[in-house]
């Protein structure tokens, strides 16, 4: 199948210095020289235009500051790559997407052995193109795809410290009630990832469906959620009223060593979401040993889950945006191929409890 891995993500931001600076500061995060052939809204080819931005020359055109009114900053740490862009012109695209969202996820980047085959077939099974020359077409949203070469990975570029993120794992993505058939669809027809799994979750009087979609190659991971507005509302609905409409929840950052990883960013002044001690009194009886000894995870409130290939770690991080939306996950997994889903209803719990904090 042609779309291989997510060479990059392009976050769309009020401040892309600043929020690269945190990025830096908090996980390590270092510049990275941009890939040849991989272009962003801030340096597009004459012709391009950005997500819902008239083709330049085109009557409705908006004269835009600098490179197409934007600013961007590339960061990288092992295989994953941020752009981070900001509008430098008010009316610009970006400008728009974070005043309709706030900071968030504007384009997931699509690494293909052949971008124009992928663009045509995603068209075919009705994608809305944005920008046939930059590759972009509506994903989930106003979160736009963009379908771009595959690039091999190469070597990370040198940093002071020891690395502590290796790859994107996967995206979260919340849509609205009714909307997820249509995106597991739209995933298998448009861009050929295929369902490798799909649960009804309940917690108290809430529920939600997901559906994790995956690539051939399993480097492109969506997991797909949305509310049953049939019960009482919760998290799933205050995201998705927050960020007015669909978008990506958390992007899930996979470590090789997830203890260090946690230690090193809380020292840093990084939270993450509590888990109360009775997950842990449990575990011995849920799951006999664990590679990470328990008094471990429960010192770094590290959840722990299992499958027929391993185990996997996880924990989450406490949302610092304004809205209370969007959020990282740090994972690691020790031959466990699933996503945690004994902990879904543990990480469910955990945001709702932020979330009544922070109304207090």
């Amino acid at each position: 199948m042609s779309i291989q891995s997510i060479t990059h993500v392009e976050f769309h931001c009020a401040d892309a210095d600043q929020t690269a600076a945190g990025l830096r500061a908090d996980f390590g995060f270092v510049p990275d020289e941009q890939t040849p052939g991989e272009r962003t809204p801030g340096d597009q080819a004459p012709g391009d235009h950005a997500p819902g931005e008239p083709a330049a020359g085109s009557p409705a055109a908006a004269p835009a500051a600098g490179p197409l009114g934007t600013r961007t900053v590339r960061l990288r740490q092992g295989d994953i790559r941020l752009h981070l862009v900001s509008a430098t012109d008010p009316d610009h695209p970006v400008a728009r997407f974070v005043a309709v969202h706030g900071d968030g996820v504007g384009v997931i980047a699509l690494g293909c052995t052949d971008p124009q085959a992928s663009l045509e077939r995603a068209e075919r099974h009705g994608a809305r193109v944005l920008d046939r020359t930059g590759g972009l077409v509506a994903g989930f949203g106003d979160v736009a795809l963009r379908f771009v070469p595959e690039v091999p990975a190469g070597p990370a570029p040198a940093t002071p410290a020891a690395t502590l993120l290796d790859a994107l794992d996967h995206a979260a993505i919340c849509v609205p009630a009714g909307e997820l058939a249509p995106a597991v669809k739209f995933c298998e027809a448009a861009l050929g990832l295929h369902r490798i799994f799909g649960e009804y979750i309940e917690v108290g009087e809430q529920a939600m469906d997901s559906s994790v979609v995956q690539s051939a190659s399993g480097e492109v991971t969506f997991t797909l959620i949305e509310p049953d507005t049939s019960r009482r509302p919760g998290q799933i609905d205050t995201f998705l009223a927050d960020n007015e409409g669909a978008g990506v929840q958390h992007l899930a950052f996979r470590t090789g060593d997830i203890a260090t990883a946690v230690r090193t960013v809380r020292d840093r002044g990084v939270e993450f979401l509590s888990t109360p001690g009775a997950y842990y009194d449990a575990l011995a009886e849920r799951l006999g040993g664990t590679a990470i000894p328990v008094d471990t995870l429960r010192e770094l409130d590290v959840l722990v889950d299992q499958d027929h290939g391993g185990q996997l770690f996880q924990i989450f991080l406490r949302s610092t945006h304004p809205r209370r939306t969007y959020f990282l996950e740090l994972i690691e997994r020790q031959g466990a191929g699933t996503f945690g889903t004994a902990n879904i209803k543990a990480l469910y719990e955990a945001v709702e409890r932020q979330s009544s904090a922070a109304s207090v």
